[in-house]
This record gives C-alpha cells, structure tokens and sequence, in this order.
C-alpha cells in the first residue's frame, strides 16, 4: 500500500492508494524524494516526489480530482493555503515484510495582509505598556517588525544610541512589543510591517503614543480627601449620638398623642354624643 499523510496545522489528511505489491526481496526497501521541501504559490500545481526500490510499480487512482498519483509521487492540480504541511510517503508490500518512508513538506506561498495593530493611546511613566500587531493571511507565518518615528525599532535597545533610554523587548514571532518600564522617550508614531519572505512586506496603519507622567501627588491628595470627609461623616454621627439626637427624636414621635371619637348618632329623633378617648 502506498499512503500519503498530510498533516495540516492540527488535522491530518491521509491519501491512500490501494494497490498489490509484489515482494522482490525481504527487508527495508528504499524510498527517496529529490525535493524535500516545496514551496508553491497559493492556486498552483504542486508536485511532492517520491521514488522507491525493491516493490514492484503501483497503479493509483485520483484522490478527489485535486490530487493525482504516479509513479514517482504526487501531484496537486491546485494547491490551497490548507494544504501547507507535512507529508508521509509510505510504501510497504502486501505482506509488510518490506517497507520504507520518506517526509516532504509542502509550503504554500500567501503573502501577508494588512496588519492591524493595538496601541494605547497614552501610558504612564514606570508602568508596563504592551503593542500587538497580527494578520492571519501571510503563509509561511508572517515575523513582524516596529517602527518607531519611521526608524526600524533594533531587538536589543540597549545596542543602538537611538533607543538607549528605552527598555522594551520585541517578539518577531507574535509581533507584541512590551515596553517595561515605559519612559519619556518612549512616546511617538508606531507602525507594524508584516512580512514573510513572499510578496511584498506590508505595513499597518501609524498610530501615535504619548508617554504621561504618573500624577502620584493627585492620587495622594486624593485619598486624604476621601479619608478627611469620612472621618467628619463619623465624627457627626457620633457627635449627634452622645449629644442626645436620636434619643429625641424617639421620644417625640412616642410621646404624640392622638385622640378618636366616634361620630355622633342620631336615634328617636335626637342627636346623642359619644364619648371620647386619648391614646
């Protein structure tokens, strides 16, 4: 049986191909590809190598009317960006007493898109402040790079004069760049270009940051605010309390008096007064 098996980020798509396999000699038989790694634009024919010696010539059909078998490997009549992937050729005999394997992967080109890009639009000094920057078009995975005024940010600040005072580490991989601690220097113009190695690199809209000083005295005056007007909020309550205030309060409201009388009846012809009563 020969068997093709891609592996596309996490699935897995297997080709297989049924076939009667002669055994001409027992033992490892020896498959090879010349191309070991392909790389193919996004809409174009792809063809993964795959020779062997020591089985007997197979005789595949089609898979899916995208994918065509031979003799000496496989061939995508169009290619997707999800068909980027590992691939396993295996060949083994019927009774599996010879059988070899060769990998090949299949590197769908996509250049990058636009990226789009998370930038705060003011961060205190001495604080932590994080840029992201992403596209999700570009195969292979877009790295990504900063610019700051139009100067291209270096991975170690510390080495270039230009970003000396500036403490930030940059990850070409995910594309986030962390300034920690953010400093004076650090306010200015950012963009993001996305690029990998296919296709024009592609840049991100500029958006500005400003780098604030941390109002520490605001903050202190304000709580002593907040602390002074709760403590005369309690200082009343108490006041009022041993003052008496709320003792007469209870005592004029239990020492109303309220008085009921029932109306006046009318019976042979005179009116009769009732009684009446204090509560």
């Amino acid at each position: 049986m020969l068997g093709t098996k891609a592996k596309v980020g996490r699935k897995q798509l297997l080709l297989f191909t049924s076939m009667i396999l002669c055994s001409l000699a027992l033992g490892r038989g020896a498959v090879q590809t010349s191309e070991p790694v392909v790389q193919v634009a996004e809409n174009k024919p792809a063809k993964l190598s795959c020779s062997y010696s020591g089985f007997s010539s197979p005789r595949p059909p089609s898979y899916e009317d995208r994918v065509t078998f031979s003799d000496s490997g496989i061939t995508f009549h169009s290619v997707t960006r999800k068909d980027t992937g590992m691939y396993t050729c295996m060949v083994s005999d019927e009774g599996g007493n010879t059988y070899g394997e060769v990998t090949v992967q299949l590197i769908v080109l996509v250049p990058p898109s636009k990226p789009t890009i998370t930038v705060p639009a003011s961060a205190a000094i001495g604080t932590r402040a994080v840029l992201t920057c992403s596209e999700t078009d570009g195969s292979p995975p877009s790295e990504y790079f900063w610019f700051k005024d139009g100067v291209l940010m270096p991975t170690e600040p510390k080495n270039n004069r230009a970003f000396s005072n500036s403490s930030y580490s940059l990850n070409h991989k995910t594309g986030e760049l962390i300034f920690d601690p953010v400093s004076a220097s650090d306010a200015g113009d950012y963009t993001c270009e996305a690029q990998n190695g296919y296709g024009s690199p592609m840049k991100s809209d500029t958006v500005h940051m400003d780098a604030v000083e941390l109002n520490v005295g605001g903050i202190v005056a304000a709580v002593l605010v907040t602390l002074i007007l709760l403590g005369v909020l309690i200082f009343g309550i108490w006041f009022a309390y041993n003052r008496g205030y709320f003792d007469r309060a209870k005592k004029g409201t239990s020492n109303k008096k309220v008085i009921y009388s029932q109306p006046t009846a009318r019976r042979d012809g005179e009116f009769r007064q009732t009684s009446s009563f204090l509560v």
